[in-house]
């Protein structure tokens, strides 16, 4: 009795580790899998995902069940980026001080450049490729990686020092400073921000 365990066993030693070597294989070989293995997923509540022409995913494929907002809103990915806000505010910060068209008033928004975040990503961009930043409302203006570096978009977090809440402006907003530049500080104050979605929660790159 002994006997045929020991022999039964020997014998689906091989296979189970033939069958381990080939399921190996099988993840190193699909291209998410590789461009996952060293990226850490979130640990905590995820504020912004990015999908499109990004080399560094760190979750997988669209989910219905599980991303509810963005079925709603007519996204679907493969694989995508997502990132918490310790990653978000540990990253470097500039300062703008546009005047805001909420109340025509000038204020300091502090955050990472839209840039260096789509960068975290591993993001594969040329000057015409095009971000498409999307807010909780549904609302997706689109611009060039070109337009973003010009006019030094920001990820605000914070507004005069106090971090945006869920429910204002908050918690993140693609923003820039368009008292700076004299083509946007020409406009009237309400059109100064058309590509400026606030609750931004969903940024798509697409290369050209």
């Amino acid at each position: 009795m002994h006997g045929k365990a020991s022999i039964g066993r020997t014998n689906q030693l091989p296979m189970q580790k033939r069958e381990f070597l080939a399921s190996m294989l099988l993840a190193a070989a699909s291209p998410v899998a590789a461009q996952t293995r060293n990226t850490i997923a979130p640990t905590a509540p995820v504020l912004l995902t990015i999908t499109g022409a990004i080399g560094k995913p760190n979750r997988g494929a669209f989910d219905p069940g599980f991303d509810v907002l963005m079925s709603k809103h007519g996204v679907a990915f493969a694989a995508a980026y997502a990132m918490e806000w310790k990653r978000l505010v540990a990253l470097p910060t500039k300062t703008i001080e546009p005047t805001l068209e909420y109340d025509g008033k000038r204020h300091r928004l502090r955050g990472p450049l839209l840039t260096d975040v789509l960068e975290v990503a591993g993001v594969r961009a040329n000057g015409s490729s095009t971000l498409t930043l999307r807010a909780v409302d549904g609302y997706a203006p689109t611009v060039t990686w070109s337009d973003a570096r010009k006019y030094a978009f920001v990820v605000a977090t914070h507004r005069d020092d106090q971090p945006l809440p869920m429910g204002g402006l908050g918690p993140l907003w693609a923003v820039y400073d368009a008292d700076h530049f004299p083509e946007a500080a020409a406009k009237p104050l309400p059109e100064r921000f058309a590509n400026c979605p606030w609750g931004l929660y969903h940024v798509d790159v697409r290369a050209t």
